[in-house]
């Protein structure tokens, strides 16, 4: 057989036509670009679950036929393709936005007013965003070749396909194989040579498109998502609530995972899943990168056809530049999967971006429970916490300053964050500071913001903050009044004082206001108004829909008052958020400053219906709760992957898992959120969430994302304060112009560390639960009832200095059982290996005696130790495990 080899003839795509006769020469001589017989006109790639076939034409090699096997079943996808597309540009890309119309409008979005979107709106409706920019070639490429064995090796395996593709402005080569390690998986590296000087893109060939009628899901993690082709920019774009309908591209700064993919309604998903370490780095050696744009994700071919696409470099941006003869590779890999949606997005998540390695890299140097105790300093401390009383109408209210953008504040504002968490701390350390010089002008603050005056307002909130130097309450970012304020800052902290305060009648005639106002303004399908405007009543923001858990401040007013009208109408309110925004995976957000772009919303939406579950035993509720937190995992951030590379901020080395952003929320991300100039936040309001949604389905990827947003994450903690930057690019900056993050911070922490207790102990450890904070996620209160702890009932508490353990790895918190007599220190080992920790107790001051007995306790509560009079020096704990110390100041004690 004569040896193959490539040839090239300057054919251009308008040539291509003219190819026959070459090609039949070629095969006469025996010189064709396959290792088959001549005439071959097929090629093919096999693997345990796909086979992929391309068929030589006119036109080129197209895949002509892409099978999937999923044990007895067959699937074939109808419209394969394999087409190529590159774009040229000789000089820079055009950056000036273009204009948008809708509905025969031209689009004028953001407002002026939203001076925090208005520059990220304008970049994504630029021409390469709007995938406008740049010639367009497409192909298919005119030769291939088998590599005897590639990369994969083995007399057995058959190797790569390489296809080959000459333009005029630059040739093409294409290696295909399939992956070793997933049957799933098909892996290809792409290069692109330039043959003349410009700017150069290229896409992931188009594998297969999916008709409209066929479309089952579609999502770019961070973007956008949904069952539906929006005609709406401003809707998908903007809002994530569906697929845009043209071919946009969106950048990796805010895409939480880097796999765009469809599903069909022949249960087929599709995703494209760029190799590691081709987006960009946010942090590169020792300033922030987070703008810098090397991938361009989209749902769509520039032909406007569904169909998962990453393009790289992106045209104009960093890469993109070649001389003559000078290439840029980029690799990649498509995963056909029968399986939904989530599945390959775990998929991408865990097998490709590694994320479950994150948490063998991490190292602690100062434990959550030193956070929580140091953080209840700082907040006693007038003047670091920037605690202010003002006041009004003969009442002194109190909050703390808030330095944070608020319409019309004069650096007066002030606000409180986390009701529940005040009165927790409050309570389970027992502080007379907390108790007489924070709680009261707290709840005079709440008081003083509910609309007490007859008519259409009665029993909302005037506003989230209050302006100290006019007097007055006011919206975050304009004048007027959502029915979800009523939920959070009526309903919501209202009930969570009350649960520790049950006989404060003022505040449940308050909370009572609060919800016959959210009853009345409710409708009859169950939703209700994004927002109506102060003076004329008129609703705001139409073009929206709420697409929010406003129903939870019924939920609540029903556990408090009992009231079974409040009960109907949260489950009338639910069961439309279930089909409106669960369902189909559209949601809202509750920053005004940002024009309600979804956010943390969503994750507290999933708490807030397993709450509704445990009241109802509703299973529609469960159902819908584990959706919402499916979708919610698609505000983490899972790349780049974490290494141990040197980096340095502001002048201080670090490693690069150090500052990761993966495992980090975004605030809000897609095309206009804060994430975009700011990276995700380090407020994991959702990690308590995430380890009890672990424990009803067992879905790893929830655990590992609580764990890894929780742990570690020293670098950005500020050390005077111990309470971590808001948002990731801040660094360690502290509290800074928002003081009161401090509550929400001890708010989840706590509920994380209480979870993981349940969790580990196999729900042995458990406390009575309160109502999830307002705004920033589904993190629950305690310390207002006792829980149980291996069959004693007990109280939570916390104190200094009376547990010192010297591992930082090692978090405790405390209990002391309704008889005063048993004093439970519950220890938790947070790293993936086992730790020792030296541990002191000090419980005289809690037991009113020195403990006579002392015994520890593994998860299940089975003592380890026969009965001491002293605990033990060292307690060992398991990777991720849980040990409990059990001090009686009787002579009773558990048998071994």
């Amino acid at each position: 057989m004569i040896k193959k080899q490539w040839l090239f003839f300057p054919f251009h795509r308008s040539e291509r036509m003219t190819m026959g006769l070459f090609t039949l020469v070629f095969l006469l001589l025996g010189v064709g670009g396959c290792d088959s017989e001549p005439g071959t006109d097929t090629q093919t790639l096999v693997g345990k679950t796909l086979t992929l076939q391309w068929q030589n034409s006119e036109q080129g090699w197209q895949l002509d036929q892409l099978d999937i096997h999923a044990g007895d079943q067959q699937v074939s996808l109808a419209t394969t393709s394999a087409e190529y597309t590159l774009l040229y540009s000789a000089i820079p890309p055009d950056s000036t936005p273009m204009e948008i119309s809708e509905n025969g409008k031209v689009l004028e979005f953001p407002e002026p007013i939203y001076r925090y979107n208005t520059e990220e709106w304008g970049q994504i409706t630029q021409p390469v965003a709007m995938n406008q920019a740049g010639e367009a070639l497409t192909f298919f490429p005119a030769f291939v070749e088998r590599h005897p064995q590639d990369e994969q090796g083995g007399k057995d395996k058959k190797g790569a396909l390489v296809f080959k593709e000459h333009t005029e402005r630059a040739d093409i080569e294409a290696q295909w194989r399939m992956d070793e390690q997933y049957d799933s998986d098909v892996r290809v590296r792409l290069t692109v040579t330039a043959r003349t000087d410009g700017y150069f893109s290229v896409a992931t060939p188009t594998l297969a498109t999916v008709a409209k009628s066929e479309l089952a899901w579609g999502a770019i993690p961070g973007h956008f998502q949904g069952a539906n082709i929006n005609d709406s920019l401003v809707h998908a774009l903007a809002y994530g609530q569906g697929i845009p309908d043209r071919p946009v591209l969106v950048r990796e700064r805010t895409a939480t995972t880097l796999a765009p993919m469809l599903s069909t309604q022949s249960g087929v998903t599709l995703a494209v899943i760029p190799e590691p370490g081709t987006g960009r780095d946010p942090w590169e050696h020792d300033h922030m990168t987070q703008h810098s744009w090397q991938l361009g994700l989209s749902l769509m071919n520039r032909q406007s056809q569904l169909t998962p696409k990453v393009w790289h470099p992106v045209l104009g941006e960093k890469g993109s530049f070649l001389k003559k003869g000078e290439s840029v590779q980029f690799e990649f890999r498509y995963s056909v999967q029968m399986a939904d949606w989530f599945s390959v997005y775990r998929h991408a998540v865990e097998d490709i971006y590694r994320f479950d390695d994150f948490l063998a890299l991490k190292r602690t140097r100062q434990s959550l429970t030193d956070r929580i105790l140091s953080m209840h300093d700082y907040l006693r401390d007038d003047t670091r916490s920037k605690w202010r009383t003002e006041i009004v109408e003969g009442v002194t209210l109190g909050a703390q300053a808030y330095l944070g953008g608020v319409l019309n504040s004069d650096r007066d504002a002030m606000k409180n964050s986390d009701y529940g968490a005040m009165w927790m701390l409050a309570r389970i350390m027992d502080d007379p500071v907390l108790k007489e010089t924070r709680l009261p002008y707290a709840r005079n603050f709440k008081l003083l913001q509910q609309q007490s005056e007859p008519g259409f307002y009665h029993g909302a909130a005037k506003g989230q903050y209050f302006l100290s130097k006019s007097k007055t309450f006011t919206e975050e970012w304009g004048d007027y009044v959502e029915p979800i304020a009523i939920t959070y800052y009526t309903l919501v902290d209202v009930g969570n004082i009350l649960l520790f305060e049950p006989d404060d009648e003022a505040l449940k005639q308050r909370l009572r206001d609060g919800a016959e106002r959210l009853l009345a303004w409710q409708k009859p399908a169950g939703n209700w108004a994004v927002a109506y405007d102060h003076t004329s009543e008129e609703p705001l923001f139409t073009e929206l829909e709420d697409l929010r858990p406003t129903f939870y401040g019924l939920v609540v007013a029903y556990r408090i008052l009992g009231d079974e009208r409040y009960l109907r109408a949260a489950q009338n309110g639910a069961d439309w958020y279930i089909q409106n925004a669960v369902n189909t995976g559209h949601f809202l957000g509750v920053c005004g400053d940002n024009r309600f772009v979804p956010d943390f919303a969503t994750g507290q939406s999933a708490q807030a219906l397993l709450d509704l579950y445990e009241l109802t035993d509703e299973t529609r509720y469960l159902d819908a709760a584990k959706r919402a937190t499916q979708l919610y995992t698609q505000s983490i951030y899972t790349h780049p992957v974490p290494d141990t590379t040197g980096k340095k901020v502001h002048g201080v080395g670090r490693e690069d898992w150090e500052i990761s952003q993966v495992g980090l929320s975004n605030e809000h991300g897609g095309g206009i959120g804060s994430a975009n100039d700011n990276g995700p936040i380090l407020l994991a309001s959702h990690a308590g969430m995430f380890v009890r949604m672990y424990q009803l389905t067992g879905e790893t990827l929830y655990l590992h994302m609580a764990r890894a947003a929780a742990l570690g994450r020293d670098a950005f903690v500020d050390p005077d304060t111990s309470t971590a930057s808001y948002y990731w690019q801040a660094m360690d900056a502290g509290p800074g112009a928002f003081p009161h993050h401090a509550w929400w911070q001890i708010g989840w922490i706590t509920d994380y560390l209480l979870a993981e207790a349940e969790l580990r102990s196999g729900g042995q450890i458990q406390f009575p639960r309160g109502f999830v904070t307002p705004k920033v996620g589904p993190h629950q209160s305690y310390g207002f009832a006792p829980g149980d702890v291996y069959g004693t009932q007990a109280s939570l508490m916390l104190r200094h200095d009376s547990v010192n353990s010297d591992n930082p790895y090692v978090d405790f918190y405390m209990a002391l059982s309704n008889d005063e007599k048993r004093l439970f220190v519950f220890l938790l080992n947070n790293d993936d290996e086992p730790q020792t920790a030296q541990v002191e107790v000090n419980s005289t001051p809690l037991l009113g005696r020195e403990a006579i007995r002392t015994q520890l306790l593994d998860q299940d509560g089975a003592p380890l130790s026969d009965p001491s009079t002293t605990p033990p020096a060292t307690v060992t704990i398991p990777a991720y495990g849980l040990r409990t110390l059990e001090l009686s100041a009787d002579d009773t004690a558990r048998a071994n």
